[in-house]
């Protein structure tokens, strides 16, 4: 008698599958390490692991640091802009 293989939860990581943990690493760019801290902080869910490494990676950009303040913003635009407004001049008949 032929027995019907289990299938397994889609949406849960099983990290004694070897294929479906490369292929979880490979699609997030994870290494072994990374991944099994996430999954024992985190749980085995892919798609909360997933917005988890999208968290640390938003977390990770580089803050802008040259930026200036908004009040130099301000005033450069509020300056550049009567510079390019024409003065009115009378009309000549």
């Amino acid at each position: 008698m032929r027995r019907s293989i289990p299938k397994p939860i889609r949406n849960k990581l099983d990290l004694t599958d070897r294929g479906q943990t490369r292929l979880v690493r490979k699609r997030l760019s994870l290494s072994d390490a990374e991944l099994a801290a996430i999954v024992g902080r985190i749980g085995n869910s892919i798609a909360a692991i997933s917005k988890e490494v999208a968290k640390q990676r938003a977390n990770a950009l580089p803050k802008p640091t040259d930026v200036p303040p908004a009040a130099v913003i301000t005033s450069v635009t509020a300056t550049e802009q009567a510079a390019t407004e024409i003065p009115a001049t009378a009309p000549t008949s």
